[in-house]
């Protein structure tokens, strides 16, 4: 009879763990394939939809009777250049299309479902990382929220400009992305040029992951890098592009975490004032001890800001970070600890 009770007791056990588990985290990725992940404590979408608040909205459903299934066929019916916000609601399922934002559709909140429900697709390497994209973005005042942007094109040749699978290009101003996913095999998010807010995404690449010469803050997000050991760097986070102390750029990771399968950098630089600072961040095993390389970078180092503060994790360790590596104090990071870094106040309609 004790054993008995004692059995039951540790099933209820388990059983409990279980279900406290199963609350906590799920599976994400697309088409079945993913990794275990927190689930995201950003923004509400409702919340969001009224502080927006849309002159008219736009339904996509692929499976349903809506009047598009297509969010490309939504997009090209609204009319340019309009002052009023427009939603784009994209219901569950896999929107296998290229998707773009021109220029003169400014002002489009394009809301799915749910980063693990509403997936935009598409497969292509190309020569040119613009062209590869599955989804880009060239108008202003842009919002997006649960929805995952995937290039699922197989790994390209090492070493060689056929090795591009962009996710997403992002190349406008004032452009917000809210609990959204990123996916490929190698670089993923083109973060090209305009200020931009990231609120708990999720980014999953290899060799710049995250590049561009925008200025931009990834707050709370995630990033998953899959080293890729033909090539001699195998993995790095960020490749920020910035020529000239002048140039008002720069990528900011708040908070978050960052950890993979293998060894990665947080990043190197691409131009001699190449600026990327990671605060408040979670750095996993992952992270190699230098922190940070200046692979196929041919100019000086001495201007690179490279930074870290406050970050926490067995990939934290700074005492063997490369030369050039700043660690910041409170009073020199508090420029880039919140989203006046990307002048927010003027134009987020939620941030941190």
């Amino acid at each position: 009879m004790f054993r008995l009770k004692s059995l039951l007791y540790n099933t209820i056990n388990v059983l409990y763990v279980f279900s406290f588990i199963t609350s906590m985290v799920f599976l994400d990725g697309v088409d079945g394939k993913g990794i275990l992940r927190l689930k995201p404590q950003g923004v509400d979408p409702s919340f969001l939809t009224s502080k927006i608040t849309p002159n008219r909205t736009f339904i996509v459903d692929i499976n349903g009777p809506e009047n598009y299934r297509s969010i490309q066929g939504a997009i090209d019916s609204i009319p340019e250049y309009s002052q009023d916000w427009i939603v784009i609601h994209v219901k569950k399922g896999i929107y296998r299309e290229k998707v773009k934002i021109p220029r003169e559709k400014p002002n489009i909140f394009l809301r799915g479902s749910g980063s693990t429900k509403t997936i935009i697709v598409w497969a292509e390497s190309s020569e040119n990382n613009y062209q590869s994209s599955t989804f880009k973005v060239e108008a202003p005042n842009f919002v997006a929220y649960g929805i995952s942007f995937k290039n699922d094109a197989p790994t390209g040749i090492a070493n060689t400009s056929h090795n591009q699978t962009v996710a997403a290009y992002v190349g406008a101003d004032k452009v917000a992305f809210y609990s959204c996913g990123f996916y490929s095999t190698h670089n993923t998010l083109l973060d090209n040029k305009g200020r931009h807010y990231y609120d708990h995404c999720y980014i999953q690449g290899a060799v710049d992951v995250i590049f561009g010469r925008a200025r931009s803050i990834f707050h709370e997000c995630e990033v998953f890098v899959i080293a890729d050991k033909r090539v001699e760097i195998q993995g790095s986070v960020t490749a920020h592009t910035r020529s000239s102390p002048d140039e008002n750029t720069g990528f900011c990771f708040v908070k978050g975490s960052v950890y993979g399968i293998g060894q990665a950098f947080l990043g190197r630089p691409r131009g001699d004032h190449s600026r990327v600072i990671f605060a408040k961040t979670y750095l996993s095993k992952t992270v190699r001890p230098e922190g940070w390389s200046d692979w196929n970078h041919r100019g000086r180092t001495e201007n690179l800001y490279h930074a870290e503060y406050n970050c926490y994790g067995p990939g934290a360790d700074t005492s063997e970070r490369a030369q050039w590596v700043k660690k910041l104090s409170h009073e020199e990071a508090a420029p880039f600890l919140s989203t006046d870094f990307v002048d927010g106040r003027k134009w987020l309609f939620v941030g941190h």
